[in-house]
């Protein structure tokens, strides 16, 4: 599933920084390869110590991890909602990607620049998210202004539908709040605001960027942040990227691992990153196991089985018939797929059963 995460964030925050990071993710999680699509684009490999582990005991000929998508994303200035700087292909970018990382610089330096010449975490992402409000609200107020009519006169119960929809998002984006603070009441509801695509509707990690004294615990700046994000339905976490980038440097997993315990961390911030965004889509893994190949799958939270199925092949979902299930923790007890199966652990499933993140499943089809 090629399901994008964007990193956005003002000039000299470190956005670039941890990019290049990000891109040295396969030495956080076994020798998994990181590799380039496009100079500002990066597949990257999600930590998962369960797959390790499915490794170390099948032995098998290929191993395929779990990916998300990096996309490093243009720089933003304001004005960008009226076509600023590189505005328009900054909005375009971003409108592409599922998720936003929003790095915010949360340390002092008088060697790195501020483009608005003071740190101060809180006006920067206010900026980006005044600039993506405004295109948002641009957005609503057109689409009322060719469903309002509709709603209040000509008895059409889904344009009325919709313009209730609108209403809530311009009510929000007029105070500054962004659509994702929006909460709606039907799955019909929520199907319109997803053909919506508004940028403040995406998922949102706020990654604040801090020194190297500050990577464990963050500091005056994070709690500014943390204070700014109340009610707006956002995750937050820390990362102190310019140290990343001196572990992502070291050759070895015990010096890496020698560098983590002095600063008193017990993985590095880009793989906590990695699961975050991973996690920020809804994702969860699946997994298929045996001599030829272990591989994770990538599924949406609350997915049944013979759409994990199409995951693998269309024809898998068209003919599904069932799915052969095992649980992880059933699996790396009992040793092998058939003392499981001996035991009686292997569960077999219809089409209505709801994936489990960890399951290690066969899927039975005939098209």
């Amino acid at each position: 599933m090629a399901l994008q995460c964007g990193i956005v964030g003002l000039p000299n925050v470190g956005k670039s920084t941890l990019f290049n990071c990000l891109s040295n993710a396969k030495a956080q999680s076994a020798n998994f390869p990181f590799c380039t699509i496009e100079p500002n684009v990066g597949v990257i490999t999600v930590p998962d110590e369960r797959l390790n582990k499915l490794v170390e005991m099948c032995e098998p000929r290929s191993v395929v991890p779990a990916t998300v998508e990096i996309v490093d994303i243009a720089g933003l200035v304001k004005g960008a909602s009226k076509g600023e700087g590189l505005g328009n292909k900054f909005l375009a970018n971003i409108r592409e990607t599922d998720a936003i990382l929003h790095v915010l610089r949360c340390f002092d330096d008088d060697n790195i620049t501020h483009v608005d010449g003071t740190v101060d975490p809180v006006r920067d992402k206010e900026i980006i998210d005044y600039e993506l409000q405004l295109k948002d609200l641009e957005t609503v107020e057109n689409r009322m202004a060719r469903t309002q009519k509709q709603a209040q006169t000509g008895g059409d119960k889904v344009a009325k539908m919709q313009y209730e929809v609108l209403k809530k998002f311009h009510d929000a984006l007029i105070e500054g709040k962004p659509a994702r603070s929006v909460t709606l009441d039907t799955p019909d509801e929520e199907k319109f605001a997803r053909e919506l695509f508004l940028l403040t509707s995406k998922p949102v990690l706020y990654v604040c960027n801090v020194d190297d004294a500050s990577a464990v615990s963050g500091n005056a700046y994070v709690e500014a942040v943390r204070e700014s994000i109340q009610g707006e339905n956002a995750e937050l976490m820390i990362v102190a990227a310019q140290t990343e980038s001196e572990i992502a440097e070291l050759d070895t997993w015990e010096e890496r691992q020698e560098f983590l315990n002095e600063i008193g961390l017990e993985e590095s911030g880009v793989s906590r990153l990695i699961r975050a965004a991973y996690a920020l889509l809804n994702l969860q893994t699946f997994f298929t196991a045996g001599p030829d190949e272990v591989r994770a799958w990538t599924f949406i939270r609350g997915s049944k089985a013979p759409q994990c199925a199409g995951i693998i092949h269309t024809d898998f979902e068209k003919g599904f018939i069932r799915a052969e299930v095992i649980k992880y923790d059933d699996y790396v007890t009992l040793g092998s797929e058939s003392a499981v199966r001996d035991a009686g652990k292997m569960a077999i499933e219809g089409k209505n059963y709801v994936a489990q993140d960890g399951d290690i499943m066969h899927f039975l089809f005939n098209v």
